[in-house]
């Protein structure tokens, strides 16, 4: 009886935001839908040499990079972090800003950057043969080189949340563990640090899936990494089935990290009932020695992760500026800028499609699974292009057998490119406009839906001005992503288009690399925008 009373209430509140809901789910789990399918097909020819022989090397290479990048990630960031929450020393207030500035260098620029500053020639050898040291080279191109890179491109996620959590929770922990007569030291590492852990374990796990995304920088290092061999066995071997063997073990080990950070939380809760923020009175000031051994301390990443590469560039830039700046550059400049707009605004739209539908819908587990959909950004870009690339291809032979077309209108046009973009950083612009949302009233849509308003007119006339910061911090969040992204944009491409990315690796790859400067500022420059908008999105709001 209680079934059928179930399936009764099912079908009496499964309303058309219940089927929308369902509709732009389906749409977005398209690739990974495709990847699990095509694995039934098996693998190709190549696929036994590369299990038997490539594959330990991208799982120990892929290994390998986890560990050293979790250790580089937690060395630079809890300590950073910690100190510009709770002391105060010169720069303080510009340096917990700039701490962030590193997410604006791709991983891949970063490691020409690198790559140039430590080679003959370069800022290092200009440096030791200054004093007096001959044929001096460190060579970075290897696993542990990329561990380091990678790192100080991308432990600015786990400053994030980690400096978030410091500032609205650490300051009631501390009174409270002052009054029990402990150190400031055994307070810090007994109970702040303990209590954090969730705070850093989320960063962390974004950094370790754009490691595993990262295809530039593997790449020009000479490590095989999965989405290397993804890479390689779909374009080199011309094998599409092992390019989705490879893609699916890639999911796996992404999806394992998802859950693994899901279970280290289970049943466990961190934050103290009443928030207070640190403030400068409650920061601590030590002597001049000791604010110059923060500031140093504080002030290694930020110019490691942006100076040092902002530096190379330019230096590269000064001698390649005429032969690379020049009408083809504003051409390729407006493309790169052209597309991440669109993709941009088709974002927000999809993501402010699936938060209100799933609103609307009286479904309790249709809202819960709406959730499904930001998954998308824990799929490597090289993954989503893949699960795109196939059905969009049966779709265009279909229509073309058909006589519906006459020419490929979805595979290797803007229709796909822009499809896959949205499914990546579908997340990126989903959680600033559910923050947004949450902080609307209830009872004020409530109450013009009771006085006969529809759900449409409600949110234009109520909602919308009350999120537009949220769909504006959306906008500038992908709009950045897009113009970062390679692995996606090398596979799904148009051939007559081309972007700042792609020509970056393009010149990197031709061993060109002072070429791949100019287009690289552009990008760090347009990125460091948002940057500095995330910073007062974070002092604002905790």
């Amino acid at each position: 009886m209680s079934l059928q009373n179930s399936f009764l209430k099912l079908r009496r509140d499964f309303n058309r935001w219940s089927w929308s809901t369902l509709l732009l789910l389906a749409i977005i789990a398209i690739p990974v839908i495709t990847i699990f399918i095509k694995l039934f097909d098996g693998p190709g020819e190549s696929w036994g040499h590369i299990s038997k022989v490539l594959l330990v090397d991208y799982l120990t290479n892929s290994f390998w990079l986890a560990v050293f990048c979790t250790f580089f990630t937690l060395l630079f960031v809890v300590s950073t972090a910690w100190l510009v929450t709770r002391y105060e020393f010169p720069l303080r207030k510009h340096l917990e800003w700039m701490l962030i500035i590193p997410l604006a260098v791709p991983g891949y620029i970063m490691a020409y950057a690198y790559a140039g500053f430590l080679d003959y020639g370069g800022g290092v050898s200009q440096v030791v043969h200054w004093l007096g040291v001959e044929n001096f080279k460190l060579d970075i191109m290897n696993v542990y080189g990329l561990s380091f890179v990678l790192s100080i491109s991308l432990f600015s996620y786990v400053y994030v949340s980690t400096r978030a959590f410091f500032l609205t929770q650490a300051v009631n922990l501390l009174e409270a563990s002052r009054m029990l007569g402990t150190s400031e030291r055994t307070s810090f590492f007994k109970l702040i640090l303990p209590l954090a852990r969730p705070a850093i374990i989320a960063g962390l796990i974004l950094v370790l899936m754009e490691v595993l995304n990262d295809y530039g920088a593997a790449q020009y290092f000479g490590v095989n990494t999965f989405t290397t061999g993804i890479f390689r066995s779909w374009f080199s071997l011309e094998e599409p089935e092992t390019a989705i063997y490879l893609s699916a073990l890639l999911l796996v080990l992404i999806f394992s990290l998802i859950l693994i950070e899901k279970w280290q939380r289970r049943k466990m809760q961190f934050s103290s009932a009443k928030i207070s923020r640190i403030t400068t009175s409650n920061r601590l000031v030590l002597s001049n020695f000791g604010q110059f051994v923060i500031l140093f301390w504080v002030l290694l990443p930020v110019v490691l992760g942006f100076i040092i590469p902002l530096y190379q560039l330019l230096v590269w830039a000064s001698k390649t500026f005429e032969m690379v700046f020049d009408d083809g550059f504003f051409w390729l400049s407006f493309q790169s800028f052209g597309i991440a707009f669109i993709t941009a605004i088709f974002t927000v739209l999809f993501a402010l499609l699936l938060l209100y539908f799933s609103k609307w819908n009286k479904i309790y587990h249709i809202q819960n699974a709406a959730k499904l959909g930001i998954l998308g950004y824990a799929i490597p870009g090289a993954v989503v292009a893949i699960g795109i690339m196939i059905p969009t291809l049966f779709i265009d032979k279909w229509m073309i057998e058909k006589g519906i077309a006459t020419k490929f209108i979805i595979n290797g046009t803007l229709i796909a490119l822009v499809y896959a973009y949205v499914v990546r950083f579908l997340a990126v612009a989903y959680q600033p406009l559910e923050s947004s949302a949450l902080k609307v009233n209830t009872s004020i849509p409530d109450s013009s839906k009771v006085l006969g308003m529809g759900n449409f007119k409600t949110f234009f006339k109520i909602e919308f001005p009350l999120i537009k910061a949220g769909m504006l911090s959306a906008f500038i969040l992908v709009f950045i992503d897009t113009l970062k992204e390679l692995p996606l944009t090398l596979i799904l491409k148009p051939y007559h288009i081309n972007t700042l990315a792609v020509k970056a690796f393009e010149y990197a790859s031709d061993e060109m690399v002072m070429h791949a400067a100019i287009p690289s500022l552009f990008i760090i420059l347009t990125a460091v925008i948002p940057v500095i908008f995330l910073n007062k999105l974070l002092l604002q709001h905790g």
